[in-house]
Parts: structure tokens; C-alpha cells; sequence
């Protein structure tokens, strides 16, 4: 009880603090070392598109170049980016790099180089052709839209959470409890709201960013700024195709996350340059493409309907959301949940 009682109120240092406030190598960035390739990913001007040609021929020749990267030349199996227990309830509709685009911002190629200038230069030397795709812009109009995000044959779910991607839906639902109908008619006053929030990124000091190397073993070795390590590690035996006893994931002192860092965003680009060429490598995002290209708060529309009595004691509820997940169905189906078709 002594013991206990001095803690108390007591001040309690925290284990890193003496190296942040010295300054001492803590981030990611900080802990990858000199001389590793650097990693960008050239992005889609399109909101929907198919890749017809690309040309990476003058841009492999940029001095300094370890490697230019397309669909052509990555695994084909889809996965999920969502950091979720397994099985995840998103969709697997993810590829490292596909052939389709889905939102302005989306891979196209991955360029690694010795320096950022080099990987700068040769981005401007490839050539592609498009075939641009009707978009649906609306999240209102989405829903069994005769544009498909989705046909592809082998995107499937592992959970059955009212997915459907001939109807454009990520998941739906309904949940009833009561006859909530009947009670709204023998209300004394019935209110129908709608509200509305737009999607919200969540601007954390530090962008997303990962560095990546083989060791002695030949295991890919993932340092990255993530708050889920062991997704990050099944997500990428996912993505890569490897067994996951091949992936060891480091998390070091992130500089801010607030759920935006539960979903793999770059770890999948530098990961397959490292796995291809052997080398060590590293992806910093700019704070452009964290804006443009990661995992924001959903857009949603929520529309309350509520009975009750003049009393004020409330007796029915009836809530409909629609949220709208965008391209790909990172946490679509639990950030909703229950969502109704």
C-alpha cells in the first residue's frame, strides 16, 4: 500500500523523452540511412481511366536509376490496404500497381533512384497513353451507376458485409429493432434531418513514409511510420506474395496518426523496389500527396428520423447513412456500420 500511495500523483518521465527533446533520431527518416534509393510514385491526371501504352524506356536510362516500375511488372493478386484484424471486412480491390486508374492521384508507375533529383527527371520522361473513363463524382449518384470502379472479375470479400461490385457498393446493411414504423405513426411529433460532413484529412506533422532493406536472411525488413504494425506486415505478404514469415515490420516514434496511419499508404511502393533490386529504399510523401492520395476521414450523409412524444420521451429512431469510400474500400465497411442499401 506504501508503495502504491507515493505513486500517486507522482511525476513520471516518459521513456523517450530525453531523446525528443535532445533531438536525438526517433523518426523514421531520421533512423533510414544515407545513400538509400528514393522511391516516388507517378500519379494519374485522371479521375478514371485505363492505361493504354506506357513508356518507360528514355526514363530507365536517367543516370542514377535503379528501376522503373508498372502493372506490368508487380504481382496481380489483390488486397486490401484497411489495417483490420483478419479477415478484413473491406474489399480486396487493391493492387500495387493496376493497369485501371480510380481517382486523380492514383499510381501509375514507381520510379527509384539514387537521389530525388534523378527520380524527378526520369518521371518526366514517361510517356503514357489513356483512354479516359466516364467518372462518378457524386457519391449520390454511385450506387448502381452504370459506370463500374470495379468489374474486375477477382475483387472479392472475405466477409460478408453486403458488398457488391456490380452495384458500386463497398458494404450495406440493415439493422432493425422493433416495429419503428408503427411507433413513428402514434408519435406525437416526428423530426427528419439530414446532415452532411465532407471527407477530412487528418494533416499529422509527419507525412507518411517507410524505408525498406533486406537482411542477412533475406527478409524484407519495413521500418515505417504506421500504428499498425502486424496489418502492415500481412498486408504486404498480401501485396508482394511472399509468406509473412519473410516481412518483419519496425515501428519507431511516429509524429502524429490519428487513424489516418491504420491503413498502409506507402509502405507497398518502396517494399517491391527493395524486394526487386535488392537494395535499400525509402518513400516520403510530400504533404500534396498526403493530401491527395492516402486514407482521409469518409465523406458522409447521415439522415435522422425521430419520434416522440410532446413529453419529450423519444420512441423511434431511424437513421440512414451513405458513405461515400471513394476509389477503393480501405475501412469502408466498419467506419459506417450499419450502413443500409
Amino acid at each position: 500500500m506504501k508503495s502504491g500511495y507515493r505513486a500517486v500523483s507522482a511525476p513520471v518521465i516518459k521513456k523517450d523523452a530525453m531523446a525528443l527533446v535532445t533531438g536525438k533520431p526517433v523518426y523514421m527518416d531520421d533512423l533510414a540511412p544515407q545513400g538509400s534509393l528514393v522511391v516516388k510514385v507517378l500519379r494519374s491526371p485522371h479521375a478514371h481511366a485505363i492505361i493504354d501504352e506506357i513508356d518507360t524506356d528514355m526514363a530507365k536510362k536517367v543516370p542514377g536509376i535503379a528501376c522503373v516500375l508498372t502493372w506490368k511488372d508487380v504481382p496481380g493478386k489483390r488486397f486490401t490496404m484497411a489495417g483490420q484484424t483478419y479477415p478484413e471486412p473491406s474489399p480486396y480491390d487493391r493492387l500495387i500497381l493496376d493497369r485501371k486508374v480510380r481517382f486523380v492521384g492514383d499510381a501509375v508507375a514507381i520510379v527509384a533512384g539514387d537521389n530525388e533529383a534523378v527520380v524527378d527527371q526520369a518521371m518526366r520522361m514517361i510517356k503514357v497513353k489513356y483512354t479516359v473513363l466516364e467518372a462518378i463524382l457524386d457519391f449520390h449518384k454511385a450506387k448502381d451507376h452504370d459506370v463500374l470502379i470495379h468489374p474486375e472479375e477477382n475483387w472479392r470479400t472475405l466477409v460478408p458485409v453486403g458488398a457488391h461490385n456490380k452495384r458500386n457498393l463497398c458494404a450495406s446493411s440493415v439493422e432493425e429493432h422493433g416495429d419503428v414504423d408503427g411507433v413513428m405513426a402514434d408519435c406525437d411529433i416526428v423530426m427528419e434531418r439530414t446532415y452532411h460532413t465532407k471527407a477530412n484529412q487528418q494533416a499529422m506533422m509527419e507525412t507518411f513514409r517507410t524505408y525498406t532493406y533486406l537482411d542477412v536472411y533475406g527478409r524484407l525488413n519495413v521500418l515505417s511510420s504506421t500504428q499498425v504494425t502486424f496489418h502492415v506486415r500481412r498486408i504486404l505478404a498480401h501485396a508482394l506474395d511472399i509468406p509473412k514469415s519473410k516481412i518483419r515490420v519496425i515501428k519507431p516514434r511516429i509524429g502524429g496518426g490519428f487513424g489516418a496511419k491504420q491503413t498502409v499508404v506507402a509502405e507497398v511502393y518502396p517494399a517491391i523496389v527493395t524486394w526487386k533490386t535488392g537494395k535499400p529504399a525509402k518513400m516520403i510523401y510530400s504533404r500534396y500527396e498526403s493530401q491527395i492520395a492516402s486514407s482521409p476521414r469518409h465523406e458522409m450523409e447521415v439522415t435522422v428520423k425521430l419520434g416522440a412524444d410532446r413529453d419529450g420521451t423519444i420512441r423511434a429512431m431511424d437513421v440512414y447513412t451513405l458513405s461515400n469510400t471513394g476509389a477503393y474500400g480501405e475501412h469502408g465497411p466498419t467506419t459506417g456500420w450499419p450502413v443500409r442499401a
